[in-house]
This record gives structure tokens, C-alpha cells and sequence, in this order.
């Protein structure tokens, strides 16, 4: 498989539908000293997202960071997000001092997903549905 990551930018994959997903990409100051950071809807289901899910990745399930050519899905990937976040503003700061910490990132991030999928379906928004099996199933062998 050959990858459109270029090594040095910063790519953060989320569900665009969703308001905290949104919400959280939108206030969280990313930094990343040297490199760029782009900010990927999961939904327009582009080439960064087909790639996260022909890696296994279920963006139902989590969103994903990848900095340095390493991929973080779930509460890994907001713990990546707390530490290249700036300290600037107090969402940022609240954000660093809860999730800079990679299990506690781990263990709150399952309570979140939980909010996300109950709003979305109060919202009438469907899943994703990116996921690999799911490409293997429409790719003709």
C-alpha cells in the first residue's frame, strides 16, 4: 500500500457531523513546530480517511492523529492532540491538563464516544461507515 502521508505534516480525522468532533478540532490550538496541520473530514471520505480505514481503523469508532508517520486512534489520538494543543486559552489549558496523560486519555475516551454515537443518532446523522471490511466488501477482487 502506498501512502499519501507526507511524513512531516500533521493530519487529525474526524467526523465532520459531528458537533463535538467539530467543536473539539476547531478550539483545540494545534501546533506543530515545522509542519502543517490539516484537518480531515472523515465523511468526504478522501484519500487520508480511505487510507486510515485500509489500515483498520474504525472512524466510527475514534478519530485519528497522525504526526510523525505514526497513527493514534481514539483516546491515543486526543492524547496527541492535548500535546501539540498550545497553552493558550483556557480550553486548550483544561484540554492539556486532562489529556496529556495517555491512560487517563484511554479511559475517558469510550464515555466520550459514547455522547458522540447518542447525539448522532438523536441528530439522525448515520455512522460513517468507512471501515475496511467495509471497502473490501465494494472493491471488486
Amino acid at each position: 500500500m502506498s501512502s499519501i502521508i507526507e511524513p512531516h505534516d500533521v493530519y487529525v480525522v474526524y467526523d465532520g457531523e459531528c458537533p463535538f468532533c467539530r467543536n473539539y478540532v476547531r478550539l483545540a490550538n494545534m501546533r506543530a513546530i515545522g509542519t502543517r496541520v490539516e484537518l480531515v473530514d472523515a465523511r468526504e471520505k478522501g484519500p487520508i480517511a480511505l487510507e486510515c480505514a485500509e489500515r483498520g481503523f474504525d472512524l466510527d469508532a475514534g478519530m485519528v492523529v497522525i504526526l510523525e508517520g505514526r497513527f493514534y486512534h481514539g483516546g491515543d489520538a486526543i492524547n496527541r492532540i492535548a500535546l501539540i494543543s498550545t497553552p493558550s486559552g483556557v480550553f486548550n489549558r483544561i484540554n492539556r491538563w486532562i489529556f496529556r496523560h495517555a491512560g487517563l486519555s484511554r479511559l475517558l475516551y469510550p464515555t466520550l464516544r459514547a455522547c458522540r454515537n447518542a447525539t448522532l443518532r438523536l441528530l439522525g446523522v448515520s455512522p460513517i461507515g468507512l471501515t475496511d471490511r467495509h471497502n473490501r466488501a465494494a472493491t471488486p477482487d
